[in-house]
């Protein structure tokens, strides 16, 4: 006689978030509150963050990034662009990566690439972390709003967010998590169409609905 074939646990449970400065601190309290485990580190070390875990509670631990990385079913990118190549290469080897990072050339420095058109910065990210699946994400929202301005699924004008990715199993990986966060979400193709979505694009830090993204992605201009 057949034993009934176990149910195969499909939910990813524990979130390694590298960066735990607005988005970083946002998503995780967003993530406990829907039961995630999340392991949080930065570059300055766990002992910094504290504070930080102390709020959030016992579903949340501080580590150091290369620690966050390996204990995260997926991980949560959230730094400054010009430290990308720090991101933990080997502990994210295989893991999906969704990277909320922004060019800010005040704070990074210029990057010719991008400021030719000639890269995306999720692009710059998938091109160090060779071994990940890495899909944009929660990059063009401001901190605050992950966990205001989300909505149950199907109310009307819901909020929608974008993702990108050249993995489609990373790129789904976003739309579950956007949904279960409130937000709808709109599929910008392939990294090398992530900067649509980029900062100072028309669908940069605004609230908008599906419709209303998808219009916007479509008009931004490709060099600011």
């Amino acid at each position: 006689m057949r034993r009934p074939r176990r149910a195969v646990e499909t939910h990813m449970t524990t979130i390694g978030i590298i960066g735990a400065g607005h988005i970083g601190s946002q998503v995780a309290r967003k993530a406990v509150q829907l039961g995630y485990d999340v392991v949080i580190g930065n570059s300055r070390g766990p002992e910094t963050l504290t504070d930080l875990v102390a709020e959030l509670g016992p579903r949340a631990r501080a580590a150091t990034a290369t620690e966050a990385a390996e204990a995260g079913d997926f991980a949560v990118a959230t730094i400054p662009l010009g430290n990308y190549t720090d991101l933990p290469v080997d502990a994210l080897a295989g893991k999906i990566v969704i990277d909320t990072i922004n060019y800010y050339w005040e704070r990074d420095g210029r990057i010719a690439a991008l400021d030719d058109g000639d890269a995306t910065t999720s692009g710059l990210v998938q091109e160090h972390l060779k071994e990940s699946r890495v899909a944009k994400g929660f990059n063009h929202i401001l901190a605050a709003d992950i966990t205001t301005t989300g909505a149950p699924t199907g109310t009307e004008n819901r909020r929608a967010l974008a993702t990108s990715s050249d993995h489609q199993d990373a790129a789904e990986l976003v739309a579950r998590l956007y949904d279960e966060f409130g937000f709808d979400t709109v599929n910008v193709g392939p990294l090398a169409e992530s900067w649509r979505v980029e900062r100072d694009r028309p669908s940069y830090v605004v609230r908008q609905n599906a419709q209303e993204l998808t219009a916007n992605l479509a008009k931004a201009p490709r060099v600011i």
